[in-house]
């Protein structure tokens, strides 16, 4: 059972930001459990439709139950974001009026240890959102060379101390549960020093867990979450209507910068080389942006749902040429 109630992040936002309507067309090409499709349903009420892709199976059984009362109104795959033409094309759809991408790890895939996201629990180094991925984490911690292990960590997790921490790891294997690796990474940065330092519950509290950026390095490796990312993005624009939005939720640095850049690009006529005297490339904007800065969770949503806290919302329009 979870430990926490699932919250749609940026619940409010994604709906005014989409703007659903009757007879609307949209995708949530991240489903999770069907919050934010809900919120579109129901604005998009009475006959505004929605497909539904998610490649956690899990994620999709919960979603067809929530989701269920809007009947043929919503259509569930079990698919990566990446295919949305394909899927579209399937179902005879040609367009859409507004794409939602909410980006990373959900509260459930956290909450339920078996996945072994989390290292709150003791639970098998998995990690992977599909279990059709062939790779697991444990895959990576036992097989990887030490240096490989150190440019995951310090790029993917952005980890002051990934040499170190790769140290440890090598030395440790075999490495099979979420608590061990987190006990090795703990020691290899001296965690258990650092809380003994800790003057104030205050303090504690605003404490991150050694281990948080080793886990979140491991687990965007295994899903290949921002190869994905970058691979997706161009797709989804595809298959917008002109005056469609596209809103994408991200969770992490690296993911955010990998969507600002694609909007700021695709935003431009020309993309060539700043210094060029003449446009070669021929590019034309195919977006806007609706905003240069992202938007982010209001304290009270932070309070709700401390998860939310890193969360930032990119928002672009479909131009119409």
């Amino acid at each position: 059972m979870a430990e926490h109630p699932h919250y749609p992040v940026l619940y409010n936002e994604i709906i005014h930001a989409l703007q659903p309507r009757s007879g609307g067309v949209y995708v949530d090409g991240t489903l999770g459990a069907g919050g934010h499709a809900e919120g579109i349903l129901n604005a998009s009420s009475p006959d505004g439709l929605l497909l539904g892709l998610d490649v956690d199976p899990q994620a999709i059984e919960i979603a067809r139950v929530k989701l269920a009362t809007f009947g043929a109104r919503v259509v569930i795959r079990q698919a990566s974001y990446t295919s949305i033409g394909d899927q579209l094309e399937a179902l005879g759809w040609r367009e859409v009026n507004g794409v939602l991408l909410d980006l990373g790890v959900s509260s459930m895939q956290l909450d339920n240890p078996e996945r072994g996201f989390s290292f709150s629990k003791e639970a098998p180094l998995d990690m992977r959102f599909s279990p059709e991925n062939p790779t697991r984490a444990a895959d990576l911690i036992n097989d990887l060379s030490e240096q490989d292990l150190t440019e995951l960590i310090y790029w993917y997790g952005e980890e002051r101390s990934a040499r170190q921490i790769a140290k440890a790891i090598v030395k440790a294997r075999p490495i099979e549960t979420t608590t061990r690796l987190a006990e090795i990474v703990s020691q290899a940065m001296g965690y258990r020093a650092a809380r003994s330092r800790a003057k104030s519950g205050k303090y504690e509290k605003k404490l991150l867990h050694p281990a948080t950026r080793t886990f979140q390095a491991l687990r965007i490796t295994v899903n290949r979450e921002l190869e994905t990312l970058e691979a997706g993005l161009p797709t989804v624009m595809q298959v917008l209507a002109p005056g469609g939005r596209l809103a994408v939720i991200a969770f992490h640095s690296l993911e955010d910068k990998i969507v600002k850049d694609f909007f700021r690009r695709e935003s431009k006529d020309c993309i060539c080389p700043p210094r060029q005297p003449v446009c070669t490339c021929g590019h034309r904007a195919n977006l806007i942006e609706l905003g240069r800065t992202p938007i982010r969770p209001t304290d009270e949503e932070i309070h709700i749902n401390p998860r939310s806290r890193s969360a930032r919302l990119r928002l672009a329009e479909k131009l119409a040429h």
